[in-house]
């Protein structure tokens, strides 16, 4: 069975997951609070991927060896962002690694130009332009400084961006769907190997660890990677790019939800150009029609030929 996607539904999956990552910053702050970064990427993952994958364990079954490779690509790379991403926010503000994280927005259409000599379009240029200045005004409250951790944040966003551009070319090459849950599986496998090589392994313990490591599994993990995965076959990575930056509008409306945090004027401002941005790289810009031809009035051409050939004529007396 095959899953098939309109442009829009995929923007729509898109942004879906772009919901569901925003729920991450809750969940990521509950599980680093007496768990190691390896550890808990490994749990999260492994258990999506136990949980994804008796569902689709025909497809899975069915993979080719080009799927498996692709999938352990795409799993590394996400393991390295992510691991990237947790080191820069253990030594740098939220807010401004939230910044530098978002810049992927900006690496996905530079990596793109350098893969495939195209420039983006004037429509998703306006839009990216829009949705940095977005972001700076939602997540820069006070400043941004660039601390030991913001090295890590930057690198991690430029890896996010090789992560969407990869999943574009492959999940066009093979099945996206067996592709994401097989990229759960191999993102816990690192997690898990480096676990043990590097930090005190360790199983969450508490309430509040196992309710961040199971929401992070289902929410983040087998819906977001597996949708983001299937849908991004139906549209362009500079898009996906754009429509991922609506992550940090939906982690503050869910800071406003639950814990209660306002954004003020200028985290709003910032959310409606991030909105805007979306919009306007969306548009498909009419082409220039070219002026219409006047009516050719029937025996114009012929008469036009004779009144040639007879200057000619007379030129030649």
């Amino acid at each position: 069975m095959k899953m098939h996607m309109t442009k829009k539904t995929a923007d729509l999956s898109i942004a879906l997951v772009s919901a569901a990552w925003g729920s991450s910053y809750l969940l990521m702050k509950l599980g680093l609070d007496g768990m190691e970064p390896f550890m808990l990427i490994a749990w999260r993952f492994l258990l999506a991927f136990a949980l994804t994958a008796p569902l689709f364990w025909r497809r899975i079954r069915l993979a080719d060896l080009k799927t498996v490779g692709y999938a352990a690509v795409l799993g590394f790379v996400l393991f390295v962002m992510l691991a990237l991403l947790i080191t820069g926010l253990e030594t740098t503000t939220a807010s401004s690694a939230g910044f530098l994280t978002s810049a992927m927005v900006v690496f996905v259409p530079m990596i793109q130009l350098a893969i495939t000599r195209r420039r983006p379009s004037f429509a998703m240029a306006a839009g990216i332009t829009l949705t940095m200045g977005g972001i700076a005004l939602l997540t820069l409250q006070h400043s941004l400084t660039f601390q030991s951790g913001s090295l890590p944040c930057l690198l991690g966003a430029f890896v996010y961006a090789v992560h969407i551009v990869l999943t574009n070319r492959f999940a066009k090459r093979a099945d996206g769907l067996t592709l994401g849950v097989l990229q759960l599986g191999f993102t816990g496998l690192f997690g898990l190997l480096l676990g043990f090589g590097f930090e005190t392994p360790s199983i969450p313990h508490g309430a509040s660890q196992w309710t961040a490591v199971i929401g992070l599994a289902v929410i983040c993990s087998a819906f977001g990677f597996v949708m983001q995965t299937v849908a991004q076959k139906h549209t362009s990575p500079e898009r996906i790019g754009v429509l991922f930056s609506l992550e940090p509008v939906f982690a503050a409306l869910f800071g406003f939800v639950f814990l209660g945090e306002m954004l003020g004027a200028q985290g709003y401002l910032g959310a409606l150009l991030i909105l805007g941005g979306v919009m306007v790289s969306g548009l498909k810009l009419a082409p220039a029609r070219s002026l219409p031809r006047p009516p050719r009035v029937p025996g114009s051409r012929s008469r036009s030929r004779a009144k040639d050939r007879e200057f000619r004529t007379e030129a030649g007396a």
